[in-house]
């Protein structure tokens, strides 16, 4: 890489973007003291159980949902008429990364994305999970795992990210215990971890009973990944190699890969052939093998296919899209450079058919993943090209549906599934459950689009109606905007994966 920027300055442009939890409060809408708040007349939209419920009341006290139906007595509360509006559980990112304060939260909420994981352990993720969990900052609910272990040289430039890098079981194992002793809610694995490292790294996070979770190590078939225990597979790079009557040669070839530390171009350069050779050898009868396994081992897929768009369309992206007045400079600076130095350095123009090929392989292999019944998330990788906070989410859904995926399996991906994978209260439109929720003026049973057509959102009890959510979005525009003449060095929070 020829750039001498940092993560670090990433993280101190972020801290002085600005935008502040107090606006966030100001923008939500508190209850009546001992009444909650009682949306009413909505259509009811509950993925976890598979029903719609038309003209309920939602009633809603402290954070928590406490009832919910036609004959819901809303005594004392304040009432919110949804007529003619759809209400479903609040959205799940299950795979972000952490860019800059006053604006990932902001467009979080503001898009009825409730719960987020980052998976690179962000000091910035942290802060914000802490400051949400004590009330001083609105945004959604955080579960932040630990700095990425890769192999050594890892392809990652410490440089750039801090990353541990680890080359055999006892280094494992030790990084396992110091991002235990650092807060990690789980290990994060990354791709070039070797194979007797990654077997004693998962032994060690079974032992202290932390998951384990991220990129499968290009050494590692998947169904081994499974028996082993690793709870979720970021991304579609490694899904095809085990449904392939080559397999034995790829194995092979990924055998001899030998890179620089940060070379991640040139890893993006040696994969992509294995991909392409594996997407047209492949065997239906193995396939079903390995995702039979998946769904046994209830191994979550989360495919962000919303990075892999523009990765695998990189050369044709149109990267002045209308969301970018959302992010600051050095975040658009970050993707400008992650565009020439990561995606396109060493990909010939001959091979960009071959690339959007790949994409349309994916599609297939996500429904294939659904219809054999392996759980899907829905994750964007933030931070990535053409990949915005809180948008991004409602492109995943958007994708999901092309692939062949129905709109409430999708929201279940979005929702219920997230829940059950972080064991929390969310994702539910039921008694006892938190009150995380997105209300849309349209049916997104009927067109998935219909998510992004939000017109409230309910975040840990507080209500957001639609002036005080296109408040939001115009503080994170203007705070986005206000960075943009700041001497700022752009960093590269960009496919940490």
């Amino acid at each position: 890489m020829t750039s001498n920027l940092t993560r670090r300055t990433m993280i101190v442009a972020g801290a002085v973007t600005g935008l502040t939890g107090a606006v966030f409060r100001g923008a939500a809408t508190a209850e009546p003291r001992g009444g909650g708040t009682a949306f009413t007349d909505a259509t009811v939209i509950d993925p976890a159980s598979g029903r719609v419920l038309p003209d309920v009341t939602v009633l809603v006290r402290g954070d928590t949902i406490v009832d919910v139906g036609r004959h819901v007595r809303p005594d004392g509360a304040r009432r919110v008429d949804l007529r003619g509006r759809f209400v479903i559980p609040g959205l799940a990112d299950m795979h972000t990364h952490a860019q800059a304060e006053g604006i990932d939260n902001g467009l979080y909420v503001a898009n009825g994305v409730t719960t987020v994981r980052e998976m690179a352990g962000s000091p910035l993720a942290r802060d914000w999970r802490d400051r949400i969990e004590a009330g001083t900052l609105l945004g959604p609910r955080y579960t932040v795992g630990s700095r990425l272990i890769d192999g050594a040289p890892s392809i990652w430039d410490p440089a750039w990210l801090d990353v541990v890098q680890v080359s055999d079981a006892a280094t494992a194992r030790a990084a396992v215990r110091e991002e235990i002793a650092r807060g990690a809610d789980f290990i994060k694995v990354y791709s070039r971890v070797p194979r007797d490292a990654y077997r004693a790294l998962a032994a060690e996070a079974q032992r202290h009973g932390v998951p384990f979770a991220g990129h499968c190590p290009d050494v590692v078939p998947l169904a081994e990944a499974a028996d082993l225990g690793q709870a979720s597979i970021e991304h579609m790079f490694w899904t095809p190699f085990e449904s392939s009557t080559k397999e034995a040669w790829i194995r092979r070839e990924i055998q001899r890969i030998r890179l620089e530390r940060g070379d991640y171009s040139g890893w993006f350069a040696a994969l992509h052939p294995l991909e392409w050779t594996a997407a047209h050898t492949y065997s239906p009868v193995k396939a079903r093998h390995l995702h039979a396994k998946l769904a046994r081992r209830r191994v979550r897929q989360v495919p962000t296919l919303a990075m892999h768009r523009g990765l695998d369309f990189a050369r044709t992206l149109d990267t002045n899209h209308p969301r970018s007045k959302y992010l600051p400079a050095s975040s658009l600076a970050s993707q400008e450079i992650a565009l020439r130095e990561f995606y396109l350095k060493d990909r010939a123009p001959s091979e960009d058919a071959e690339w959007a090929a790949m994409f349309d392989h994916r599609l297939r292999t996500v429904r294939r993943l659904h219809e054999a019944g392996v759980p899907l998330m829905t994750g964007t990788d933030t931070g990535t090209v053409a990949v915005w906070p809180g948008f991004s989410v409602h492109d995943e859904l958007e994708l999901f549906v092309s692939a062949g995926i129905p709109p409430m399996a999708a929201l279940y991906a979005a929702t219920a599934e997230p829940a059950d994978f972080l064991g929390t209260r969310t994702g539910r439109i039921a008694p006892d459950h938190a009150a995380d929720l997105a209300i849309l003026d349209a049916n997104p049973l009927v067109d998935i689009r219909n998510t992004q057509k939000l017109s409230g959102v309910v975040v840990r009890g507080h209500y957001l109606d639609e002036a005080a959510r296109l408040q939001v979005l115009a503080d994170v525009e203007r705070t986005a905007a206000a960075s943009s003449g700041a001497a700022l060095s752009p960093g590269c929070p960009c496919h940490t994966g």
